[in-house]
């Protein structure tokens, strides 16, 4: 099995872009990082990318042994890495800095994925012609959706979305929540912010998916419906796509 991915960013309607993405690929071992910057334009961008550095260090660790004594040493490892993210975000704080930011991670190893997240960025996996909700959203409007308030798809349009529950760079509400499953041919993978995500449905993104060869032909559908959809206000919006082959 081989790994192939593709990494789209934009600001959307907004002057400065404050999600950062990034990605390392080799052979059927991949770590695929998000996060979407808060607290203003400059210490928000400045957030997402210290938030993106931390989450990439496990790129370089041993992945057969985390050091954790649980089922999933690799989710733990993510996990780690979000709470390094939040020392250096609590320690930018003591300089002046209010940038928070949300964190995506994701890493394949083999037959195995494994993800760990804080906020609203989704991670969504499609597998068996089916897609899921690999994690959910850190927000008053999930829990809403969770309390039955709400149906699935008033997720992208309640008036709650934007106000997280947990989010890096608090000392409190750093809460990171992880996951895994079995990884095969066949199967993909999407990291996106609200930005992009808040203007899809789930059929659009598996139907999509289905029509596509490469994480990129993916991607430039995904795009293709989003963009008109845009207005001035639009938030940043990032999406990477990540194929198993």
């Amino acid at each position: 099995m081989t790994l192939d991915a593709y990494l789209y960013t934009s600001p959307g309607g907004r002057p400065e872009n404050q999600d950062r993405a990034d990605f390392r690929l080799e052979g059927d071992r991949g770590l695929f990082v998000l996060a979407d910057g808060l607290g203003g334009h400059q210490d928000g961008a400045a957030a997402a990318e210290r938030t993106v550095e931390a989450l990439l260090t496990p790129w370089d660790q041993d992945w057969s042994d985390s050091g954790q004594q649980d089922k999933d040493p690799l989710a733990s490892l993510l996990q780690d890495s979000i709470l390094e993210a939040n020392r250096r975000l609590l320690e930018d704080r003591q300089n002046g800095s209010h940038g928070r930011s949300t964190a995506l991670t994701l890493a394949v190893d083999g037959p195995w994925a494994a993800w760990a997240h804080v906020g609203d960025s989704r991670l969504y996996r499609l597998s068996g012609g089916g897609i899921g909700h690999a994690t959910q959203d850190h927000s008053v409007t999930y829990k809403k959706y969770l309390a039955g308030e709400i149906a699935r798809r008033d997720l992208n349009f309640d008036e709650d979305r934007a106000s997280l529950l947990r989010v890096v760079g608090d000392e409190a509400r750093c809460l990171p929540q992880t996951g895994g499953a079995p990884a095969a041919a066949g199967d993909a993978f999407l990291l996106c912010s609200d930005g992009l995500w808040g203007y899809l449905y789930d059929e659009e993104i598996l139907v999509d998916f289905l029509k596509s060869d490469s994480p990129q032909a993916w991607a430039e559908l995904l795009l293709l419906r989003v963009l008109p959809r845009l207005t001035t206000d639009t938030d940043n919006l990032t999406l990477l796509t990540v194929f198993l082959t």
